[in-house]
């Protein structure tokens, strides 16, 4: 038998699974096999009936749901009207990215493999769950996982087995080449076209939305800086409801970007095009031709803590010993937890480490930056107001995020920052963005009581659900707030108090730090069992929870349980059957994030 092509697909958020299906890639460039990586969605699913060996890698998000560039082969593949076997020519291994902290861990990689073998394709080993909460993080199942995969792929294809592979000190080529302009002109940033009015806002084409005010609503004196942000959308044609979500691209902080040029001895201004390699192409997001600095600022993900591959990728430029050996160490299965205990807990970031190597870093190449950075992924913020009580405006809730690790720096996170830092005070500001689906969903029927539960910035969605509701005149709204202290985290107070005057809310707080004993919200809801019980089981109310996947999801479920035990006199196990039911039936949702 002939050496296949091998194809690799993934469905990413984060960029962890384009990352692994890119390792997957330069395994098989190493083995000289033909390889192809594409986002599921880029990729032509008709196609994969002819196809002789596929590897998909795929997250899940949210509750259970594929990644945005996913959906589209997702519901392909789900559909009634595909013949049983007609994958049979099909040989393929499914791997899964996932968070065992999360309830449906690996849900999409499983269902995937599931409908793999249902369709008659050849699966050549169990499907792969690597968790993101394993002391070595996925590597821990992803590194025997293919080691098994090349196994079954040489005894299927024995020809495999005969090639010499490269070197693996031996660089790759990079996947695009840099052509540098000499005119060095200044040309006009393309960020902030503006869509033209038929175009709905998107990734591909986010909207230039003018920032109109950026408040820190915590006290001066609390750790916490958390900011209200406001937008003016006015002609960009988005619409959103209530549970919906913004999305967008942060940028790099300007005096990284000056290192990182002044590490890789490159001009900022320098013009350049891209030419690919093979058959790849130019991202949609660069503009052509690009300035560095534009590529570093608003492209290259340089603040991130990097991945393995970015070490193995390093350790093929670095000609000096003493860095050589540490970077391949970093790079090996059995250096996994000196890489851990290097980057992962001190959340060292990229630039950090090509500090950390200056011989391997003055080495570099700029062909290769962008196989060695991955692209900045866009965040997403719950929208925080209904288009009904603010027209034109859409408003997010941030928290900004500042720790301290072992490192001199504080550690801060890139999106909350890089907002915070924007002054509409100072001169306009423009954010290109986009608006998509959430998972909650409200129900329409007037007389549906809904329940929330948000501590924190958690509230941001119901903030949007009430304005909504109330605006439409449904007034059985019960939300439950949690923050660290009434005076100085209470987010929103005068808009929730004016509500409860006019009788359209019932408000339940707990201020975890202004008594000895801690209050959190999961006591307020076993407080009201009496009440809940009611709600739900009388009048249909649907329960709602957002905020830090911590502790709380699982306390506030855990409440419930125990408020259905109370007052409906039901088992533990009836109980737990209820909270499931009331999942199925679209009742209880919940969007957390870790």
């Amino acid at each position: 038998m002939s050496s296949p092509a091998l194809i690799v697909l993934y469905g990413s958020q984060t960029g962890t699974a384009q990352d692994t299906a890119q390792r997957i890639a330069r395994q098989a460039q190493r083995r000289r096999l033909q390889v192809q990586v594409l986002s599921l969605d880029s990729y032509n699913v008709a196609n994969l009936i002819s196809e002789s060996l596929v590897v998909f890698v795929c997250a899940t998000t949210g509750q259970g749901d594929p990644p945005d560039n996913m959906k589209n082969f997702w519901r392909f593949l789900f559909r009634k009207s595909l013949p049983v076997g007609s994958l049979c020519r099909l040989d393929c291994a499914v791997l899964g990215l996932g968070d065992s902290s999360y309830p449906k861990f690996n849900f999409v990689a499983k269902k995937l493999h599931k409908r793999l073998v249902q369709l008659g394709a050849s699966v050549l080993l169990p499907v792969g769950l690597a968790d993101d909460q394993h002391d070595l993080g996925s590597d821990a199942v992803i590194d025997p996982w293919l080691a098994s995969f090349w196994e079954k792929a040489f005894a299927l294809y024995p020809s495999l087995a005969d090639v010499t592979p490269l070197r693996e000190d031996e660089p790759l080529p990079p996947m695009y080449t840099f052509q540098f302009l000499e005119d060095v002109k200044e040309k006009t940033d393309d960020r902030l076209r503006i869509p033209s009015e038929d175009t709905v806002p998107s990734q591909s084409h986010p909207f230039p939305a003018r920032l109109v005010s950026n408040k820190r609503v915590t006290d001066l004196s609390h750790f916490q800086d958390v900011r209200h942000i406001e937008f003016d959308i006015t002609g960009s044609s988005i619409q959103f409801a209530a549970g919906d979500v913004v999305m967008m691209h942060p940028c790099n902080a300007p005096e990284h970007v000056q290192q990182f040029c002044q590490l890789l001895r490159l001009d900022p201004e320098a013009r350049f095009t891209l030419r690919p390699t093979h058959n790849t192409t130019v991202p949609a997001r660069l503009p052509q031709p690009c300035t560095v600095r534009h590529l570093v600022e608003s492209y290259l993900d340089i603040a991130a803590v990097p991945r393995r591959s970015f070490f193995e990728l390093l350790s093929t430029f670095s000609t000096n010993e003493l860095e050589h050996e540490k970077l391949l160490e970093f790079s090996s299965a059995a250096g996994q937890g000196d890489l851990h205990s290097y980057c992962n807990r001190p959340r060292r970031t990229a630039l950090e480490v090509l500090a950390d190597f200056p011989h391997t870093t003055a080495e570099l190449k700029v062909d290769y930056l962008l196989d060695l950075f991955p692209e900045i992924q866009p965040r997403s913020f719950s929208i925080a107001s209904s288009l009904k009580a603010h027209p034109h405006r859409l408003q997010i809730l941030v928290a900004v995020v500042c720790y301290k690790t072992k490192m001199h720096q504080p550690r801060r996170g890139l999106c909350s920052t890089w907002l915070a830092s924007l002054d509409p005070t100072q001169g306009e500001v423009y954010v290109p963005l986009w608006v998509k689906k959430g998972s909650l969903k409200f129900p329409t029927e007037k007389d549906t009581p809904v329940i929330m539960v948000g501590p924190g910035t958690g509230v941001a969605p119901f903030r949007s659900a009430l304005q909504e509701r109330t605006a439409e005149g449904q007034t059985a709204n019960i939300l439950f707030f949690g923050c660290r202290s009434e005076s100085n985290d209470f987010y929103f107070r005068s808009e929730w108090e004016d509500m409860m005057k006019a009788g359209q809310l019932t408000l339940f707080t707990a201020f975890s730090r202004d008594q000895e004993e801690k209050v959190y919200v999961q006591q307020r809801v076993r407080e009201n069992a009496e009440l809940l019980w009611d709600l739900i089981t009388n009048r249909g109310a649907c329960f709602y929870i957002a905020g830090n996947a911590k502790q709380m999801p699982a306390g506030v479920c855990d409440a419930l349980k125990e408020a259905f035990q109370q007052e409906g006199g039901v088992s533990t196990e009836d109980a737990e059957r209820m909270l499931e039911a009331m999942e199925r039936m679209g009742r209880l949702q919940s969007e957390t994030w870790s």
